[in-house]
C-alpha cells in the first residue's frame, strides 16, 4: 500500500514542482530520513510530505529544512530533526478524533503536523516570541483546528483536559505530574526524559486507570524543558 502512494506520490510531485520548488526536497526527505528508517504509519508520512518544513524556519535556512537535522529557531530553541518529528507523532498512534497536547510550540511545525492527522491539537510555549510568531503563522496557514497558549508547560491546559496525547519537545529531568493527570485513560505520551544537552531517553508512556507503564525509546537530545521562574 505504501509503495503505491509514494509512486502516486512521485507522479504528483513531479507535475507539481514547479509551483513548489521544495515539493522534491519534502519527498525525498520523507522517503528517505522517514520511511527509510522504518516509520509506517501512513497518516504520519502524510503529514510529513504535506507540511511545508521551511515555512517553519528562519529565512536564512529556508534551503535547509528539508536535511536530516534540527535547525535553530531564536531564543535558544530548534525546530526538531525530521525523523524525530515523525517518530514522535507515530509513536502516539493519533487518531482522526484524537485530541492532543503538546508543550513546546516553537515554530508550530510539529502542532502542524499534528494537526494534519487529528481533530485538535493544544499547544503551549512559554518563550513569549517564539509564542507570537507561532501563533501568527499558523493563523497564516488557516489551521483551524490548533489552539495556542502562553504558559508554563509543566502544568499543561487543564481546562482543556484530558488528552488522548501529550507530545513533549524539551527534555524534563523527571514526567511533570500534571501531564499526568491530564492524559486520558488509555491515552499515551512522549517525552524525552534527562539532562539538558547530555544523556536523554526518549520515553513513551501509556496510561491504564491510575498506573502508568513507560517505555524507553531510544536516545535523543532535546533543549531544555524550560519553566517560568
Amino acid at each position: 500500500m505504501l509503495k503505491i502512494i509514494f509512486t502516486t506520490i512521485t507522479c504528483l510531485c513531479i507535475f507539481f514542482s514547479g509551483n513548489d520548488p521544495y515539493l522534491l526536497k519534502r519527498q525525498g526527505m520523507v522517503k528517505t530520513q522517514i520511511e527509510n528508517r522504518g516509520i509506517d504509519h501512513e497518516e504520519t508520512l502524510k503529514a510529513m510530505l504535506k507540511v511545508e518544513r521551511h515555512l517553519f524556519v528562519p529565512e536564512k535556512f529556508k534551503d535547509d529544512a528539508y536535511n536530516d537535522n534540527p535547525l535553530p529557531i531564536g531564543f535558544g530553541q530548534t525546530i526538531s530533526q525530521p525523523y524525530i518529528v515523525a517518530y514522535m507523532t507515530a509513536a502516539i498512534n493519533p487518531k482522526t478524533n484524537h485530541k492532543v497536547l503538546e508543550i513546546g510550540t516553537g515554530s508550530g511545525y510539529q502542532a502542524a503536523v499534528l494537526a494534519e492527522i487529528v481533530k485538535e491539537v493544544y499547544t503551549i510555549e512559554i518563550v513569549e516570541e517564539l509564542f507570537s510568531s507561532a501563533k501568527k503563522r499558523i493563523e497564516s496557514l488557516r489551521y483551524k483546528n490548533i489552539k495556542l497558549k502562553y504558559a508554563d508547560g509543566y502544568y499543561g491546559w487543564k481546562e482543556s483536559a484530558p488528552f488522548d496525547a501529550i507530545v513533549v519537545t524539551a527534555a524534563a529531568e523527571h514526567i511533570p505530574p500534571p501531564l499526568l493527570e491530564q492524559l486520558k485513560d488509555g491515552g499515551k505520551m512522549i517525552i524525552p526524559i534527562g539532562t539538558p544537552f547530555l544523556n536523554q531517553n526518549l520515553v513513551l508512556v501509556e496510561k491504564s486507570g491510575k498506573d502508568f507503564k513507560t517505555k524507553s525509546l531510544l536516545p535523543v537530545r532535546f533543549v531544555p524543558f524550560t519553566r517560568k521562574k
